[in-house]
């Protein structure tokens, strides 16, 4: 029953480590700086004194992962290179620690010989490929195309596609047992005090007060849901490849609408114009397994609430 998490001071990650902790799982985090104040968050979860170790490591660093993995039957890959501000030279400040530090994780798993391995994805790993049919239902098997990506300099998708088809490549070459999950846009309270992409996007609708904005689709899904579905196929004996895990697909005008609803005097957009529509995903897989998701109101308003008690809007 113990299992390593990467990046566990993470917005995924201490959900994943909240829900472990509560279900009796002892807990190995990796961070940067375990006395780090934005890592304190971790400390007051239910069983965190008894079942929670935070160990010191980078993903670059192979010893400092492999420290944090041995002994562990399981091992959640959460962490990944963020994308901020302007890069000089992408492929080696975004793409190359993102794979690197992927298959630094996959090997120190395989010379610990942890039982299963779930790497935490993207659905950007999956949704960007021209090529595909715009009547064919997106699912695990459609990838994003890497080399379209590229061409439009579009450098942190490229890094999740790398990074998840390594990961694959190094798992089917060494016989390591490896599941993935693809979330989308990921929404909902925040454990820790410190905004995350993904939680900038919906802080911009309710702050920004843009004058047009264009209606793009968003693929969502509640953090909670998150935790949940890579606890669920972590223990499902029979699970195999790669899960995506969405729950609602809604334009940016009718997630304003939806929000304006319970929170009406927010600065929000004041016109929208035409966006990109998405392919139709399917996360039918994933719930053949039992996943259940909350509806996007429960979502939208548990995040927003929890923003205005961190006093971010």
């Amino acid at each position: 029953m113990k299992v390593c998490v990467t990046g566990a001071g993470g917005y995924v990650a201490s959900w994943l480590i909240k829900l472990l902790l509560s279900q009796g799982y002892t807990v190995n985090g990796t961070v940067r700086n375990p006395g780090d104040d934005k890592n304190a968050h971790l400390g007051k979860l239910e069983n965190a004194g008894e079942k929670l170790r935070l160990f010191k490591a980078d993903l670059l660093d192979y010893d400092s992962i492999l420290a944090a993995v041995k002994g562990c039957d399981g091992v959640f890959h959460v962490a990944s290179p963020a994308l901020s501000g302007s890069v000089s030279n992408p492929e080696v400040e975004i793409v190359e620690p993102a794979v690197k530090g992927t298959l630094n994780v996959l090997k120190a798993c395989s010379e610990a010989k942890a039982r299963r391995v779930v790497l935490v994805s993207s659905i950007v790993a999956v949704i960007i490929n021209p090529s595909w049919p715009k009547e064919k239902v997106m699912d695990e098997s459609c990838w994003t195309d890497s080399e379209f990506c590229r061409k439009t300099n579009n450098w942190y998708c490229f890094a999740k596609t790398a990074a998840e088809a390594e990961a694959w490549d190094y798992a089917k070459s060494n016989g390591l047992d490896l599941l993935s999950v693809c979330p989308g846009i990921i929404l909902g309270p925040m454990l820790q005090h410190t905004t995350n992409a993904s939680s900038l996007i919906l802080l911009q609708l309710l702050q920004e007060g843009y004058e047009e904005m264009e209606n793009n689709e968003r693929v969502i899904v509640d953090v909670r849901d998150v935790a949940e579905a890579i606890k669920l196929v972590y223990e499902e004996s029979g699970a195999q490849g790669r899960y995506l895990c969405t729950s609602h697909v809604i334009k940016n005008q009718d997630l304003v609408q939806m929000l304006k609803e319970t929170y009406p005097n927010y600065n929000y957009p004041k016109s929208f114009k035409e966006g990109r529509a998405l392919p139709e995903l399917s996360s039918e897989k994933l719930q053949r397994n039992g996943w259940k998701f909350r509806p996007l109101k429960e979502t939208l308003v548990d995040s927003v609430e929890n923003y205005k008690g961190n006093g971010l809007c």
